[in-house]
């Protein structure tokens, strides 16, 4: 048989269930016994069983974190949600969202996590009201659902947003177009609400011809910036919805020989690590994502801890000024 909490017990001087608080870093236990309790559990080879605890306490302190895994913004999110939950005592399970949810429902209500974070939510996903019917606690991450009223933490969208368009309008643009995100997501919808706002201050309107609304990656700005040029009849500025948006862009306007910002200006959003490199110094909307990321998990935890409501949280945004933007 392996070496059990007992066995530690034994060794160290002490009760199972001390070795269970030492172990879980309990301030009720002293320092001292927490350094025996250790050295006994190092000395024999005891590895503490989730199982065991996840049996007794009813709870697996695990949490799922469903991600869209092409989505290249979710990649510096992961990491500080991780952290954030490892130092609060829980473990984090990737779930990949594939747009079927009923599939994924059945995945995170098999009790093998405690709740969910949901980075992907579409506005009229059955998911979120799936998971509150059967009570399992959630935060959304960069977005808001559109059916159940859940914990959010978001990015202030319609204030970055209508702070990139009024950079525009005071370089003197007016022939303004935009490449968004799907419509049916909570980001594309405030962030063009805020585009409109600025536009609509100023008595610029915003033609359909110029507006796209596609996916969230480097092939929709290919594919916007090619139809525009097609066309005929380019604007002045694009706006975009993310920064990968905007990098496809600037290397279909490469392709192109369109000049980056003499011929059109690009901004874009979010400030991902690639928008500051020499290659596209991109001019942008900053957010606070890793912020963002640990406060979500942090706001789970809180929920699951203390089984009460928590309040959404509305991170500000900063327009980062670099060389894609220029006079019309």
């Amino acid at each position: 048989m392996g070496v059990t909490s007992h066995d530690v017990a034994r060794l160290a001087g002490v009760s199972q269930p001390t070795v269970s608080r030492a172990l879980r870093d309990d301030a009720r236990v002293t320092a001292e016994t927490k350094r025996r309790v250790r050295e006994a559990a190092e000395a024999l080879g005891y590895v503490r069983s989730d199982l065991g605890r996840s049996l007794s306490t009813q709870a697996t302190h695990r949490v799922a974190l469903v991600a869209e895994l092409g989505n290249t913004l979710y990649h510096q999110l992961i990491a500080p949600i991780h952290d954030e939950l490892l130092d609060r005592g829980y473990r984090m399970s990737l779930f990949a969202e594939r747009g079927e949810d009923g599939a994924l429902a059945e995945r995170l209500l098999d009790r093998s996590v405690d709740g969910a974070i949901l980075m992907t939510t579409r506005l009229g996903s059955s998911l979120p009201s799936e998971l509150a019917r059967r009570r399992l606690p959630l935060v959304f991450l960069n977005r808001v659902g559109g059916i159940v009223e859940a914990p959010s933490v978001t990015a202030d969208n319609v204030g970055g947003s209508r702070s990139a368009a009024q950079l525009l309008l005071e370089l003197g643009h007016t022939r303004i177009g935009a490449i968004l995100g799907p419509s049916d997501t909570s980001t594309a919808r405030d962030r063009e609400a805020g585009y409109r706002l600025a536009l609509d201050d100023a008595g610029i309107a915003l033609p359909s011809k110029w507006l796209y609304r596609l996916d969230y990656d480097h092939e929709s700005g290919r594919l916007g910036l090619g139809a525009m040029v097609e066309s005929g009849d380019l604007p002045t500025a694009i706006l975009c919805a993310n920064d990968d948006i905007a990098i496809g862009v600037l290397n279909k306007a490469i392709e192109l020989g369109v000049s980056v910002p003499d011929d059109i200006a690009v901004i874009g959003f979010d400030d991902v690590d690639m928008a500051a490199w020499p290659a596209f110094e991109l001019t942008t909307v900053r957010t606070t994502l890793l912020e963002m990321s640990r406060s979500a998990a942090a706001l789970l935890v809180d929920q699951l801890e203390s089984r009460r409501a928590v309040d959404d949280k509305v991170f500000p945004t900063e327009l980062v000024r670099r060389r894609t933007h220029a006079r019309a």
